[in-house]
């Protein structure tokens, strides 16, 4: 769809007569987008449908390891797309495809479906052995459930959470055995065993990890209690966990990428390059994990659609593998051809740069989980 208006003689912007279609004073295009539909949607998908080709030029030459981070650095940057600007184009289109392709079915995640049944109060509230019991029982029933049914990386919180009521109801019962309530007090007793509901996190069991600050503290507090209340719609609703989790991911490659940019830095320091330039390195490394991760999950997708196909499934898991197992093989590659050491050198410097970031990048993985639980 075009307008039939001609062709402007004159930049729209600067008022200087056209030679081509762009301005040669102030650069603008001597398209418009607001008389022409097929410009208009040129303009909202530059990077990737421009005439130039430059989408397909730069994807091309990021799927071999280091050629295009080495060209750019060197100098040949109009050809292809800014790193920036391609890292933020893969990481949101692949956490798109995540939300699509990773589907959880309710009661899979965490049964707690119902609101636990009334227990005896808090243990300071317990009067007895048997309510101390009780409590702990029901205090330890959903995390149970939630740690069965979550991966191992995630786990540590719900440890913690577990090791602290275990410890508490041990204390109660010492308690309990050193000083038993006195038995002439019958309806203190009786008041005391009244039922009430267990609200772990609502200020009788506040977080206190140690080397944090009171406020970091009194947050994880907060969240701890809005995870609890979010439980029950995670068990009706677990894929709203997954989407919250991989929406959040792109936010969270903001911070890692820069990260390891600063590795990149410290672990090349001889190299005589800036800190720039080792993010450009870091946003093409993103960027083709990004790739990668797109590629397992299209091809993930499509085992589920050809299940009755004789091997199919095979062939699919077959390359899943051998992505997985590029993705390292690539990394290092990359890390050889663009800062030029020997293959001993760049090995042992990838393998502590990686374990490095692996280690930062799981606990950036547990804090995100948790903090999707007390976002969803």
């Amino acid at each position: 769809m075009s307008s039939a208006l001609p062709h402007p003689t004159a930049c729209e912007n600067c008022a200087t007569p056209l030679q081509g279609d762009f301005c040669h004073h102030c650069g603008q295009s001597a398209h418009s987008p607001v008389r022409s539909f097929g410009h208009a949607v040129e303009e909202v998908f530059e990077s990737f449908w421009h005439l130039d080709g430059r989408i397909f030029r730069t994807l091309q030459q990021l799927l071999l390891p280091g050629r295009l981070a080495a060209a750019y650095l060197a100098g040949h940057r109009t050809r292809y797309i800014p790193p920036i600007r391609l890292f933020v184009i893969l990481s949101v289109l692949t956490f798109f495809v995540a939300r699509l392709a990773v589907h959880v079915d309710a009661g899979t995640f965490i049964n707690q479906t119902r609101t636990p049944p009334e227990v005896p109060g808090a243990f300071r509230d317990a009067t007895t052995s048997d309510e101390v019991e009780h409590v702990r029982r029901a205090l330890l029933a959903p995390l149970q459930q939630s740690r069965n049914t979550m991966p191992e990386s995630l786990r540590s919180p719900i440890d913690v959470a577990i090791a602290k009521v275990e410890k508490q109801a041990a204390r109660r019962q010492r308690e309990l055995k050193e000083h038993p309530p006195a038995a002439s007090a019958p309806a203190a007793t009786k008041a005391a065993a009244k039922p009430v509901q267990v609200t772990p996190g609502d200020g009788s069991d506040p977080v206190d990890i140690s080397f944090l600050p009171g406020f970091a503290n009194r947050w994880l507090t907060g969240q701890a209690e809005t995870i609890r209340l979010n439980l029950p719609r995670i068990s009706e609703r677990p894929q709203l966990l997954v989407n919250a989790f991989f929406g959040a991911v792109p936010s969270a490659l903001f911070v890692l990428v820069p990260l390891f940019a600063v590795l990149l830095k410290v672990f090349y320091l001889g190299s005589g390059r800036l800190y720039l330039e080792h993010l450009v390195v870091a946003l093409y490394s993103h960027a083709f994990l990004c790739v990668a991760l797109l590629g397992i999950l299209l091809l993930s997708m499509l085992g589920g659609q050809m299940t009755a196909v004789p091997g199919a499934g095979i062939i699919i898991g077959v390359l899943i593998t051998l992505l997985v197992l590029w993705m390292p093989c690539y990394l290092l590659i990359m890390q050889r051809r663009v800062y030029g050491q020997s293959w001993l050198v760049t090995t042992l410097k990838f393998t502590a740069l990686g374990w490095l970031y692996f280690t930062v990048v799981t606990a950036a993985t547990v804090v995100l989980a948790i903090a999707s639980l007390a976002r969803i």
